[in-house]
């Protein structure tokens, strides 16, 4: 087995197992950001990339949006699945690695990378290609950890988060990720987190919203 694959397993691995527990790790309610974010938007088709057990997807799928989501982890899908149904709607979620997957150019009206936390060597080259499933004029919707976080997650493990600074973000990462696009918020943040049993304390973020030009 190569040592890409091998790492591969590993990651599934670990969020397969993270996600088994009854409990939702990030809770079932929408992140506050994507929330506050996507009610300013017409509903259109959307993508959830790193969705884990769903609550994002599940949020939008209930405002009327024609959502596609996918991870790495078939536990995570399970668990999102169930809480569609829960819900009383659906979404398209597919499980495996962005190469193995089959979104089209163009497909997508918006994209919402919240802690989508790509392994670093890998980050930058996924953003490019998500830029390419959004339409013109098309939104990114983006919160994740600023590489100030490490210094958060010292103190509090409990606000969870990646540990190795590089695949942390940076405000001058995202203008590099996303170049052609209209900035209509990028910030970095010290935010107070209360999702689940894994996002819980002080933690600075990196907030973004772009319009595809």
């Amino acid at each position: 087995m190569e040592e890409s694959e091998k790492l591969n397993d590993i990651w599934t691995s670990r969020w397969n197992e993270r996600y088994s527990n009854e409990a939702f790790a990030y809770g079932e309610e929408p992140n506050n950001y994507l929330k506050e974010q996507l009610i300013k938007l017409p509903v259109g088709s959307i993508l959830f990339p790193a969705e884990g057990e769903g609550r994002n997807a599940v949020f939008a799928a209930k405002m009327g949006w024609n959502v596609s989501a996918f991870d790495i982890s078939q536990e995570g899908k399970n668990k999102a699945i169930r809480l569609a149904e829960k819900k009383g709607v659906t979404i398209d979620y597919q499980v495996g690695f962005l190469d193995d997957l089959n979104f089209e150019e163009g497909q997508f009206d918006a994209i919402a990378l919240i802690y989508a936390h790509f392994p670093a060597k890998i980050k930058s080259s996924y953003h490019k290609q998500f830029d390419r499933f959004l339409k013109k004029n098309g939104t990114i919707i983006f919160e994740s950890f600023s590489k100030k976080h490490v210094d958060y997650v010292k103190v509090n493990e409990r606000v969870g988060g990646p540990k190795d600074i590089e695949s942390l973000f940076s405000i001058d990462e995202i203008k590099t990720d996303f170049p052609n696009y209209t900035i209509i918020e990028l910030v970095e943040q010290v935010i107070e987190l209360n999702e689940g049993l894994y996002h819980n304390g002080t933690g600075s973020v990196i907030r973004f919203v772009g319009q595809k030009n």
